[in-house]
């Protein structure tokens, strides 16, 4: 990846974090955007030389604002990984319209919203590669998840549809669907939803994000040269089929 110029959403920390030290450490230029994480996007960036934009991504001006000036960091951009997102745990019942605004936004808006502003680029190169963060929720839905499975299953939805659109301008779109990862995101549970995920899974353990970055990196190389529009399940057998 020497030399690729990458941007990463939510890259202040979980995956994103992992993401960004990932493509740093390959040689690769790299800008992450975030949104209140500040302290911890400085420490990221003086840690990897990658450059920190602030933004929140479920606003539409502050996206456009936050990609132009990540687009303007690198003078351009040859990947681009959304991760940003949120999740919702709340019985579906008591979801507020506001509720569904916001996470429908962060989850689903974001990615559509970042990767519009960075495909011209891309296309007038006629390379590029965007990677977008799903779930395996947004596979096979989660009881009391219905927002974040919704969003994410529309993640799917979008890079399907791009990978068809923007295939003849030589860009792959293609999109990893972690299991259960260790990240603040998910500490935030009881412990024993981890305990029966684990239980539950063939590997008999969660997820390391340092285990998504590198799915991440597959994609973006030039390995990954003649996929797209595929989903690449790193849920640790999970859900095997």
């Amino acid at each position: 990846m020497k030399d690729k110029r990458v941007i990463v959403t939510g890259g202040s920390r979980g995956i994103g974090a992992a993401c960004v030290r990932r493509f740093a450490r390959e040689g690769a230029a790299v800008s992450f955007i975030y949104k209140e994480s500040h302290d911890r996007a400085a420490a990221l960036a003086d840690e990897t030389g990658a450059a920190a934009v602030c933004g929140d991504l479920a606003d539409p001006a502050s996206c456009a604002a936050a990609m132009e000036k990540a687009l303007a960091a690198l003078g351009g951009c040859d990947v681009l990984v959304n991760n940003a997102g949120a999740a919702h745990f709340e019985l579906f019942d008591r979801i507020t319209d506001a509720d569904w605004q916001k996470y429908i936004e962060i989850n689903l808006g974001a990615a559509f919203r970042c990767s519009r502003a960075a495909a011209p680029a891309m296309i007038a190169q006629k390379s590029g590669a965007i990677v977008n963060i799903s779930s395996m929720w947004g596979e096979t839905g989660s009881s009391c998840e219905t927002l974040y499975s919704a969003a994410k299953a529309g993640v799917i939805g979008l890079t399907r549809s791009l990978a068809r659109e923007l295939g003849p301008s030589g860009i792959r779109v293609n999109c990893v669907a972690p299991g259960y990862i260790d990240t603040e995101m998910n500490a935030a549970l009881d412990p024993s939803v981890a305990r029966d995920i684990a239980g539950s899974t063939p590997l008999c353990r969660v997820g390391k994000a340092e285990e998504i970055a590198a799915c991440v990196r597959f994609l973006a190389s030039g390995e990954a040269s003649f996929v797209t529009g595929a989903v690449l399940d790193a849920n640790g057998g999970y859900l095997c089929r």
